[in-house]
């Protein structure tokens, strides 16, 4: 694929992340886990300053939205930083359903960390077992809103990018063929 392309839809898929997270969206509705499942698919195993795209987005909307505890954050950046990881094994064999697992493997890693965390470093939960369940217990209307902002922009951001990918390929295509007839 046309690494300029590539780098191009990259770059507008990060400024589009980093303004849907700034913009008042429902609560974990963000296309930011799907960017970083893309990141890993298509950049990071390539190019490695991919890994800290994901990471950048986030940064730039906590710029806007503001910075929280040094060690929550630590953690929810640790996390998008595994959604690359998931994308960069789904690259390896790279289908639909290695992409829906990818998300939801995310997710899910998204949710048991950043709770766990929450629990962890706050004091918001009594620190016993019975309060990390509450802590899991009350997360769950945001693990919803995750989940389905997960596969939401993931099926649109893989769509379009494939889309685009197959459009410029088709056009390329066309151009060398005309090219070879007016030989």
């Amino acid at each position: 694929m046309n690494t300029r392309f590539l780098i191009g839809f990259t770059f507008i898929a990060l400024l589009a992340a980093v303004a849907i997270r700034i913009l008042p969206h429902i609560p974990n509705f963000t296309p930011l886990g799907a960017f970083a499942l893309f990141v890993g698919v298509f950049v990071a195993r390539k190019h490695w300053w991919g890994l800290l795209l994901p990471l950048f987005a986030m940064f730039l909307s906590d710029l806007f939205i503001g910075f929280y505890d040094l060690k929550l954050m630590a953690v929810v950046y640790g996390s998008f930083l595994a959604y690359t990881g998931f994308g960069m094994l789904v690259a390896k064999r790279k289908s639909i359903a290695m992409v829906f697992l990818g998300s939801m493997g995310g997710a899910v890693l998204f949710y048991l960390t950043t709770n766990f965390a929450v629990w962890a470093f706050s004091s918001w939960y009594p620190h016993t077992v019975s309060g990390l369940l509450l802590s899991y217990t009350l997360a769950l209307p945001f693990f919803k809103y995750t989940i389905l902002g997960d596969l939401f922009f993931t099926s649109v951001l893989f769509g379009v990018y494939e889309l685009a990918a197959h459009l410029l390929l088709q056009r390329q295509l066309k151009l060398s063929l005309s090219k070879l007839q007016n030989r």
